[in-house]
């Protein structure tokens, strides 16, 4: 393998390549907003890449010094760094949710959250209390001419680009209904066979009970709905991620159980209550994009799958790329996620998926047995074969631990290169951004949101994606440090403030 760890021989021997009291310090909120351009800057920011690089994450780990139970019911924090000839400029802002809004004038917890947050005052104070607030901090995208902030629940939010500034709920140009969800993880077709070879997002909403309901969402260039369909399935689903080719929208079904009562009598939050059941199976389903074909089902053995990296036919076989886990284990009410003992949990593993349409059978083997997630690849391969894969990684190469590196797959040839900010940096999800006119699928950068413990602040990383072995082209210190994140994208638009 090749590797270039960025460990210097000064630092001291540790057991571990990093220190649990600076991985805890990423989670310390942010509540201040920012605009600035960067002007610390080591390296050169490259004349050609343009555009924007939004990130979404929860910013806010505690209201007014109640802490957060887990850091996916904080508040959603957009930051944004746009990029131009050879600049930067950073903004970052709340997105003002009905529940922002209320919790921050009140000064304390006003919500349950779905992964463990309960209101302050007991059991009785949550009990049967389904008002599960918007919390708008998964993802964000640019679509249609919108900037859209997702949570998996509800409708999205929509921003103002340049500013930040909340626009209010969005519909969609009223294709979503009061009640009906958006996913947070869309996909970006490139090239729609319905849509005559034009780009089409692809994304989902879930309605899980005894069964399962699965709405597809089709959106052309201008950000107008052109497809939708639902489907029943089986059980109960948690579905995060789905993966897409040109012919299906592709879902696991992880074997994983749910029990409302602890959460209906304030005991318990939503995903304090769903159990893994390494007896059942994971269930793979094929909805075809078409809306009329028939929905295939299949059975692998038991994974939990929040993400995946990518998936493809060939053959009259359809392939899949997921961060799989072993098992899933739920939040504990008295858990601080801080304290988490990473030696104890699972850790992600990517695996490759072979479905055979005609016998239905299912195989697969693992690509990558390194502690891994956050996949990203060049969007032209979006539900196509590729070749380069690149994710966020472990610095060592066994055991579970933060992601403090980003490793490139070659799946071609096997061949791996390392980028890792160890000991005192941590990283989360890359994203590639392709070269304007590049002539290979791995000709661009990787770009990492990562924090720098050592003086307790963000980084923007740019990295030459065709080889990390060469470090950083650029990196550009923020003056103050970003929680760390779950989603982001680039596009080439450029949103800097005029003036």
């Amino acid at each position: 393998m090749q590797t270039k760890d960025r460990l210097s021989s000064t630092q001291p021997k540790r057991d571990r390549p990093y220190d649990r009291e600076d991985w805890k310090k990423g989670y310390e909120s942010q509540p201040n907003e920012y605009d600035y351009w960067i002007d610390n800057i080591e390296g050169e920011i490259p004349p050609d890449l343009e555009g924007t690089l939004f990130r979404n994450g929860p910013g806010l780990l505690d209201i007014n010094g109640q802490q957060i139970h887990h850091p996916f019911d904080g508040d959603g924090m957009i930051a944004k760094i746009a990029l131009k000839n050879g600049r930067a400029y950073f903004s970052n802002r709340y997105v003002r949710t009905e529940g922002y809004l209320k919790e921050q004038q009140a000064g304390k917890i006003l919500y349950r959250g779905v992964f463990g947050t309960q209101k302050p005052g007991g059991w009785l104070a949550n009990f049967f209390d389904f008002n599960i607030k918007n919390i708008a901090n998964t993802h964000i995208i640019y679509w249609g001419n919108k900037l859209l902030a997702l949570w998996e629940a509800a409708q999205p939010h929509r921003l103002d680009p340049n500013s930040l500034e909340t626009i209010g709920i969005d519909s969609l140009n009223n294709a979503l209904q009061p009640g009906d969800a958006f996913a947070a993880h869309p996909r970006i077709d490139p090239h729609c066979e319905a849509d005559g070879g034009e780009p089409c997002l692809v994304n989902f909403s879930v309605k899980p009970g005894l069964s399962t309901t699965i709405t597809i969402y089709e959106l052309n260039r201008a950000g107008k709905m052109v497809r939708r369909h639902a489907h029943s399935v089986p059980g109960f689903a948690f579905l995060h991620d789905m993966a897409i080719t040109p012919n299906y929208c592709i879902f696991f079904q992880n074997p994983v159980s749910f029990n409302p009562l602890p959460f209906l009598l304030g005991w318990r939050s939503a995903s304090q209550c769903l159990r893994f059941n390494p007896q059942e199976p994971t269930k793979i389903i094929l909805i075809p994009r078409n809306g009329k074909d028939t929905v295939k089902i299949l059975e692998t053995e038991p994974c939990f799958v929040f993400h995946h990296a990518n998936a493809w036919e060939e053959n009259g076989e359809v392939f899949v790329d997921s961060v799989c886990y072993d098992s899933f284990p739920s939040p504990e009410p008295d858990a601080d996620f801080r304290e988490i003992d990473f030696d104890t949990i699972p850790a992600g593993q990517l695996w490759r998926f072979q479905v055979n349409l005609s016998r239905e059978t299912v195989t697969h083997q693992t690509l990558e047995s390194r502690c891994c997630e956050f996949p990203t690849l060049h969007p032209q391969n979006v539900g196509r074969p590729y070749r380069y894969l690149y994710i966020g990684t472990a610095h060592e190469a066994a055991g579970n631990a933060p992601l403090q590196a980003i490793l490139k797959l070659d799946l071609a040839t096997g061949n791996r290169q390392l980028w890792s900010a160890a000991p005192r940096g941590f990283g989360g999800e890359p994203v590639f951004v392709p070269r304007p006119n590049g002539t290979t699928e791995d000709d661009g950068w990787v770009l990492l949101l990562m924090y720098d413990a050592a003086h307790h602040r963000s980084d923007l990383v740019i990295l030459d994606a065709r080889d990390l072995d060469c470090g950083p082209i650029a990196r550009l210190h923020l003056k103050h440090h970003i929680p760390y994140g779950l989603h982001g994208s680039f596009t080439p638009e450029c949103f800097i403030p005029q003036g």
